[in-house]
């Protein structure tokens, strides 16, 4: 691979696809991801999540430059390290979001074309203002996350509960904090106290790691709560066996907050949970309990 090929392939973060796995969530939660028409849709609606990631990500890039330049590792950003014009950041990053989006409403119609433009939209937001205003930044990033999972649900058709938007809202929390949490050890760690273009200093790394485990467990609350309701017995013949997914959530959610008070957190939780292996044995042990309780 080039050195010009190689700048692009960084920028463009295809390894950050991984979260648009959040897309297959509404049709597995409702045991429809194995019909042919769901699985295309929901496939389709991966792809184009993917596109828009890489084009925001470029656009967030560019407009986050001088931040970036100061900060210990994305100064070696392929923009901000001066690799590639900053010019065809942004005609790359508007062609893949406009294709897109053509896309989207072609293929699978006006509600997905929606979402994908709220995706963009709170992305370009998120970069421009709201990662500079503390706490702001992290509801943005969770709602970024949940944002793919209702995009699944639009592209499937499949209406998502109540207790899936509920689960999805307070994990996701608790995983946007824990990125904002490694980078204020991160700049803890470089003998900085103010983090470069964000709404925080390393006082207030307690404070998250508080709010951060609180609304992990939450998540383990609002699944117990699941499990012990008449929608959870209209799914599973036995929900009994379901009860052994808060214990294994609860030791997944420590263990992610163990890893990022230690600095050892990639700086997206999401994309750390796809690669760890005890978190992918983890998820494991979930299919093979859901599996059965089945």
């Amino acid at each position: 691979m080039t050195s010009r090929a190689g700048a692009w392939f960084r920028a463009l973060r295809p390894h950050q696809w991984l979260k648009n796995i959040l897309v297959f969530v509404p049709a597995a939660s409702a045991h429809r991801l194995f019909e042919r028409e769901v699985a295309l849709a929901a496939t389709v609606a991966f792809l184009l999540f993917g596109m828009c990631a890489s084009g925001t990500y470029l656009f967030n890039d560019l407009m986050d430059l001088d931040a970036d330049r100061r900060h210990p590792t994305k100064r070696h950003r392929p923009f901000a390290a001066g690799q590639l014009p900053l010019a065809h950041g942004y005609i790359a990053g508007a062609t893949l979001v406009g294709c897109a989006l053509l896309l989207a409403a072609w293929l699978l119609g006006a509600w997905v074309f929606a979402t994908l433009g709220i995706y963009v939209a709170a992305s370009v937001w998120y970069s421009r203002a709201l990662k500079r205003i503390a706490m702001v930044d992290v509801l943005t990033l969770a709602a970024l996350y949940s944002i793919r999972v209702i995009g699944g649900s639009t592209a499937t058709r499949i209406i998502p509960s109540f207790w899936l938007l509920a689960f999805t809202m307070f994990i996701f929390l608790s995983l946007a904090t824990a990125k904002r949490y490694a980078e204020l050890k991160l700049m803890l760690a470089s003998g900085n106290t103010q983090a470069s273009g964000r709404g925080y200093s390393v006082d207030d790394a307690p404070l998250l790691q508080s709010c951060g485990v609180a609304t992990g467990y939450i998540s383990v609350l609002v699944l117990a709560l699941y499990v012990n309701s008449n929608v959870a017995e209209l799914l599973y013949s036995r929900t009994t066996l379901l009860w052994l997914l808060c214990p294994l959530l609860l030791y997944w959610i420590t263990r992610v907050w163990i890893k990022t008070s230690r600095g050892q957190m990639n700086d997206d939780p999401v994309v750390f949970a796809l690669l760890d292996r005890p978190s992918l044995a983890v998820a494991f042990i979930a299919l093979v309990l859901v599996g059965a309780a089945s």
